[in-house]
């Protein structure tokens, strides 16, 4: 099995097993953390294990190789395309720009203004302790945290970028761009390689990680489910 293969599920039993809660075949982040779910198999087992694990009424957000196929027992509440994309030999050039504000760096006493951000712009699931998962970079003006990015899933030899974001007031000047190419440099300097996952619909970001020299590894399904 490559690394990025069934990715929630392995990095909840390696290298962010900390923050796993397990029930079976069947594992899912610290809600506070976030809702990303796994099992180990999309089989009548790993849904038994899943419903064990969040309970009547539970939801489950997953990555699933093929299109959710209704089954009894659960409601299907969102769900959406998603590739999964990898950055093995991108360039790391900075955008040199005197109207880019400072980086900064994010931690628990910016949770509340991060989950406000996350909430406006809707760049996936995102908790009051998501920051925990690894390193989260900001920009400010004025005060106000306007865009950010951070680390979130993380397997054997691969980190995730994840929460990348723009306030809609400060679009298109080049802020998404700033902070990936930060973090990515981070990522290699650990001698790791950046990955991350976008809904395939949302073209501008696609386009944005291409010009990174992110390449589609493959195509994934995003999938919130309900215990019903």
């Amino acid at each position: 099995m490559h690394a990025l293969d069934n990715v929630i599920w392995q990095a909840l039993t390696t290298r962010q097993s900390e923050f796993a809660e397990a029930c079976s075949s069947a594992r899912r982040f610290v809600r506070e953390v976030t809702s990303l779910t796994a099992f180990e198999e999309a089989s009548e087992q790993g849904y038994a294990a899943l419903a064990d694990l969040v309970g009547p009424g539970g939801t489950a957000a997953l990555f699933l190789d093929a299109p959710y196929e209704d089954r009894a027992g659960w409601d299907h509440i969102a769900g959406a395309p998603l590739l999964e994309m990898v950055c093995e030999n991108g360039s790391l050039s900075h955008v040199q720009s005197n109207s880019v504000p400072g980086i900064v760096e994010l931690g628990p006493p910016h949770s509340p203004e991060m989950l406000a951000l996350a909430t406006l712009t809707r760049p996936g699931p995102f908790g009051t302790r998501t920051h925990e998962l690894g390193t989260y970079l900001g920009i400010r003006c004025e005060g106000e945290l306007i865009a950010m990015a951070g680390e979130r899933l993380k397997v054997p030899g691969y980190t995730e970028i994840s929460a990348v974001c723009t306030h809609p007031d400060h679009t298109g000047k080049g802020y998404a761009r700033v902070l990936m190419t930060e973090l990515m440099g981070r990522i290699r300097e650990r001698g790791e390689t950046p990955m991350l996952h976008v809904r395939k619909d949302n073209t501008r970001a696609v386009e944005l990680y291409e010009r990174l020299e992110f390449r589609t590894r493959k195509q994934l399904h995003f999938a919130v489910l309900r215990k019903s």
